[in-house]
């Protein structure tokens, strides 16, 4: 079976998740299984993979891809945002190495038929779980143009945010607004004709904030790095895949906070807070992926690596 999303910077995935065999680790964003079955091949007999996904869709692809691993892989409908409950569910504390791969895989880009692309003519859903009850359609159709404009600014850093904004107020006015091609389509129209021109199409920024609002994809980000000092064992190691700055952002922030630990205002005489170190950060530096990545995954140029392991 040909699975259609290309893994990102595996082997520097494993060099920084550095799995042993017997270890146990978990693949908070299995999508089709790409960075699984690689980490497996790291695992012995008593070592153990478990994969969340939200996508269902996901979680059969992945199923089908590692179905040779029996009892060394666990495939489980879930969000990374609750692998606390996940682990306590399977009877576990604590995993050796966590990686988490966000955005959108190729698969959902291009074959899903949710309208997260906005160069097919798709229902304008975007949800990753479908049993979730928000969609992309009912944000458009029906927030007023002030929320709107916060969530494409905000969220997709759009610099023409209120001008989008009232341009689909306008729209929906007369008709709903159903599918992504139509979305795109009105996005394109407010962007002045020398747009397009650019490498960017004018809809990607739109689109982006509209995922991540539909899929709640920052406040699960907070959630899961809120938790996850509490879920990796001492010298075990937890790795992110970004692919925008307000992902990074999050990321860069929490692991810096990690290793300075105390939290006392820099004039305090001592430490009154209490709080010790949490991580050891093993990127001083992003790691992105080296020419020949991208020339052979185009998709894996806006991909950056940030690792840190637990102390």
């Amino acid at each position: 079976m040909k699975y259609p999303h290309t893994p990102v910077l595996v082997e520097d995935v494993l060099e920084y998740l550095a799995p042993v065999q017997d270890g146990i680790y978990v693949d908070g964003t299995v999508g089709s299984g790409g960075h699984s079955e690689a980490i497996c091949k790291k695992l012995g007999p008593k070592g153990l993979l478990i994969c969340l996904d939200r996508d269902p869709d996901a979680v059969s692809l992945s199923k089908k891809r590692l179905a040779s691993k029996g009892k060394q892989v666990s495939v489980i409908k879930a969000s990374y945002a609750d692998l606390d409950n996940v682990l306590k569910d399977m009877g576990l504390k604590k995993v050796h190495g966590v990686l988490l791969d966000l955005g959108t895989s190729s698969y959902q880009i291009e074959d899903s038929g949710r309208g997260f692309s906005f160069k097919r003519n798709e229902p304008l859903d975007m949800r990753m779980d479908p049993e979730d009850w928000l969609t992309a359609g009912h944000i458009v159709n029906t927030m007023p143009a002030k929320d709107l404009e916060m969530i494409l600014r905000e969220y997709g850093e759009e610099k023409r945010a209120k001008s989008i904004s009232r341009a689909i107020v306008r729209t929906r006015k007369n008709r709903p607004i159903e599918t992504s091609l139509q979305l795109a389509s009105l996005i394109k129209s407010v962007y002045p004709p020398s747009f397009r021109f650019k490498a960017k199409h004018p809809a990607t920024l739109s689109f982006q904030a509209l995922r991540i609002a539909v899929n709640k994809e920052l406040e699960n980000i907070e959630v899961f790095l809120n938790k996850i000092p509490l879920l990796i064992t001492e010298g075990g190691r937890l790795v992110v895949l970004s692919y925008h700055s307000l992902e990074d952002r999050l990321v860069k922030k929490a692991m810096a906070d990690w290793e300075k630990g105390c939290t006392c205002p820099p004039d305090f005489p001592r430490c009154v807070c209490g709080k010790t170190p949490l991580f050891k950060c093993l990127t001083k530096r992003i790691v992105k992926p080296d020419k020949n990545e991208i020339n052979e995954n185009p998709k894996a140029r806006s991909a950056r690596l940030r690792a840190a392991e637990r102390i």
